[in-house]
């Protein structure tokens, strides 16, 4: 059997081009024509501009969480961010964040371990907002759909349950290695060397939480990314016309991000279209 054909690169484009398909199989391109003439430029120049400005949020945003280990200066986090996000959206089934993690490592020298520990902690932060605009929309007269009810629901159960298994090796680092050492050491001595060393750099990149300066800095850009995100949907509505109120970006954004939490198209190609357009017409 070919290579290719146990590739997740192959078969996330098959579903891609499927998906793609099943999307655009009633547009007329004529009317698209027409849309793409009546494009309003002032609502377009403005998302545009919102879209790298997620991009330079999210990058400062991981600037804060590693300054205590190195500092990187603003223009080459900036850049090495939007690579790693180039990698990450290009490659399906998290295997972008697998690849995005190699770059950061590879480029900064940083240990493989210490730039997973912040890729946690830039999931944890992004999963507290998503929170925060759920409740928001839990609140609002805006129907939020169903459908996605019990993944929010989930989402914060498992938000809840990383910020408990965090805090606990915070907090009780001496007694987990303790208790690790005395199983470990005598029995398997080369897996307790490698997952002490594991421990240490990973809790050394969990450290901000620790400090109440580093948790809201870092919280304010994440903050910000998301608001950015809402905003450059929004301008995108006006931009083709359509009349629709910033909620409705909110929840746009919202089912997205929920619905694509694990990206099983490169580029999420396909999925990204069908979820758009589920989201609209709920």
């Amino acid at each position: 059997m070919p290579a290719f054909w146990k590739k997740k690169q192959f078969w996330g484009s098959i579903i891609a081009v499927v998906l793609l398909a099943y999307c655009v199989k009633d547009i007329s391109a004529a009317q698209v024509r027409v849309m793409y003439q009546s494009v309003n430029l002032y609502f377009l120049i403005p998302s545009i501009v919102l879209s790298f400005g997620m991009i330079i949020f999210k990058a400062i945003r991981w600037r804060i969480i590693i300054e205590k280990t190195k500092k990187i200066k603003l223009f080459r986090i900036i850049s090495l961010f939007s690579a790693g996000q180039v990698i990450n959206i290009s490659m399906p089934a998290l295997t972008g964040q697998v690849g995005r993690l190699l770059l950061f490592a590879k480029k900064e020298s940083l240990s493989k371990t210490y730039v997973f520990s912040t890729i946690v902690i830039e999931i944890l932060f992004d999963a507290i907002t998503m929170l925060l605009f759920i409740i928001f929309l839990s609140t609002a007269t805006f129907a939020f759909p169903p459908e996605y009810r019990s993944i929010s629901i989930v989402l914060a159960v498992a938000t809840a349950s990383l910020i408990v298994f965090l805090y606990l090796v915070l907090h009780y680092e001496k007694q987990i290695g303790a208790i690790g050492r005395k199983i470990l050491r005598g029995r398997w001595p080369g897996v307790y060397i490698t997952l002490k060393r594991f421990s240490r750099s990973f809790t050394k990149g969990i450290g901000l939480l620790r400090s109440t300066q580093y948790f809201f800095r870092t919280f304010m850009f994440s903050i910000a990314s998301w608001v950015a995100h809402v905003f450059l949907i929004y301008f995108l509505f006006n931009s083709f016309g359509f009349n629709l109120p910033i909620i409705a970006a909110v929840v746009i954004m919202v089912v997205n991000t929920i619905a694509l939490m694990v990206p099983i198209t490169p580029g999420n190609a396909g999925t990204f279209e069908l979820v758009v357009v589920a989201a609209l017409l709920a």
